[in-house]
């Protein structure tokens, strides 16, 4: 087996027991990157490869650290790691070189990963499809003239073709789950809380967007979720790592999974995607899971106009300085320009009726996870798209009215918090990959965890699947 085959925890196994080094490990690393990432475009601000390799020997006569411990690892475009630029995709911050880490990267660092660079992600991280004009767009591995999804697109390419063996992403709005589903891997948005943000401005109102692992098994991603995870004391509404484990060895009871189809209609699916997640539903009741179709459980409606709400709330607090600048503002993306304006024309009753809605959700919720343990949906409406393209405009013949419809999927599990784990489905008729989303209440992310492990024994989709890079 090549080196670059194997899970980041076997690498990390490997260097402890002295059977493999952080230089052998890192030339390895960057050699691949050199062969596939011009035709993929995962990995941006590459660090120069003598820095690299002298991190690399200084990591093999240092002490460990951690199970990181000299695994090399690029940061999501998002995200501050010291003395690399943190582009965000957006020509204002190309050249914007952080000053120091991001809580998340500081605990990446500390336990012993070395930062190499960083992944490609859209224009401040708006469309699960990643281009911009900084870096330009990422590839889907499984096939060079598709999308590679997005937010965290960079990142998935980058597992799919092997040139990381784990990496961070962040989901708002499926940016773990879709770029997971799309490049044949998993991706674990936890419970939200459990992986902190950054303790700048406001920390008491903005509970949409969080951090997570990504990662080719459910070992891995345990493993970085639990080096990611814990409370931080400056946020109030940031939670205990307790509920997950670093390795979800133990085999998972039955599991009454509900699944939600199409949600009576209202989410178009292109065709194909129901029936690859039906086709993995009747694998999980082979391993011995039951399974359930659940009717619309709420007015998918009230949900959508909740969740634009207070998305576009969130994105103008974030990016409403750079608008307002007219000379700023003409190198903002059309739809980041139109989030923030959205945002900014909302009045306080409209931020209350949206919340009242979401919380309306989160209690049917409650209901609803009294009958099953587990609610599935497709990780995305359609199938990786056109590289070329900037979103899809419509799905099986329904107009998408936004640059964000067609990920409406994805918003059950996101407007309330709760821990989804992406694991890989299979393919389509075209051989493009696809995924399903185990949803849980919140504070169930070591059993999805447990689930998706009993999942990746019985199917391991990227190892028997690997991309054509």
């Amino acid at each position: 087996m090549d080196i670059l085959d194997k899970t980041a925890y076997a690498l990390s196994s490997e260097m402890e027991r002295g059977k493999l080094s952080a230089v052998e490990l890192m030339q390895a690393t960057l050699e691949r990157i050199k062969a596939v990432n011009p035709a993929v475009n995962a990995i941006v601000s590459l660090r120069d490869t003598d820095e690299l390799l002298a991190e690399a020997r200084a990591a093999d006569d240092e002490p460990r650290r951690g199970w990181m411990h000299g695994i090399p690892l690029a940061v999501k475009d998002l995200a501050n790691a010291k003395g690399l630029p943190t582009s965000m995709g957006s020509p204002l911050f190309a050249n914007t070189m952080a000053e120091q880490d991001d809580l998340v990267v500081e605990r990446m660092r500390n336990a012993g990963a070395l930062i190499i660079g960083k992944t490609n992600t859209p224009e401040f991280g708006l469309g699960s499809h990643t281009f911009n004009p900084v870096h330009g767009a990422t590839h889907n591995p499984y096939n060079l003239e598709k999308s590679a999804g997005g937010s965290s697109g960079g990142a998935a390419a980058a597992l799919a073709s092997k040139m990381l063996s784990v990496a961070d992403g962040s989901d708002m709005m499926g940016s773990l789950r879709n770029p997971a589903g799309w490049c044949n891997v998993y991706g674990m948005r936890p419970t939200w809380g459990v992986v902190p943000s950054e303790p700048l401005g406001d920390v008491f109102m903005h509970h949409l967007s969080t951090s997570g692992p990504m990662a080719r098994c459910p070992t891995d991603l345990a493993a970085l979720a639990d080096t990611m995870a814990g409370a931080d004391i400056r946020q109030p509404h940031s939670r205990s790592a307790a509920g997950l484990v670093p390795m979800p060895v133990d085999p998972v009871p039955q599991q009454r999974i509900g699944y939600l189809g199409d949600w009576g209609g209202r989410f178009p699916y292109e065709e194909g995607i129901s029936d690859l997640t039906e086709t993995a539903l009747s694998r999980m009741q082979e391993l011995g899971h039951s399974v359930e179709h659940i009717a619309a459980p709420f007015d998918a409606d009230r949900m959508w106009n909740s969740w634009i709400t207070l998305r576009s709330f969130s994105v103008a607090t974030g990016l409403h300085t750079l608008h307002a600048d007219a000379q700023k503002r003409e190198f903002l993306k059309g739809s980041a320009q139109w989030e923030i304006e959205r945002g900014l024309k909302l009045g306080a009753m409209d931020i209350h009726h949206a919340s009242l809605a979401r919380s309306d959700w989160y209690r049917r919720t409650i209901e609803l996870f009294e009958k099953v343990d587990v609610l599935v949906l497709p990780s995305a409406q359609c199938w990786p798209f056109d590289v070329n393209l900037e979103h899809p405009k419509e799905i099986s013949g329904v107009t998408m009215d936004t640059y964000h419809r067609w990920m409406q999927v994805v918003v059950p599990a996101s407007l309330i918090g709760l821990p989804v784990v992406n694991i890989p489905a299979g393919f389509g008729a075209q051989g493009l990959p696809g995924g399903i989303q185990l949803i849980g209440p919140r504070g169930s992310d070591a059993r999805l965890l447990r689930l998706a492990q009993d999942w990746h024994l019985a199917t391991d989709w990227p190892n028997r699947h690997p991309a054509v890079v």
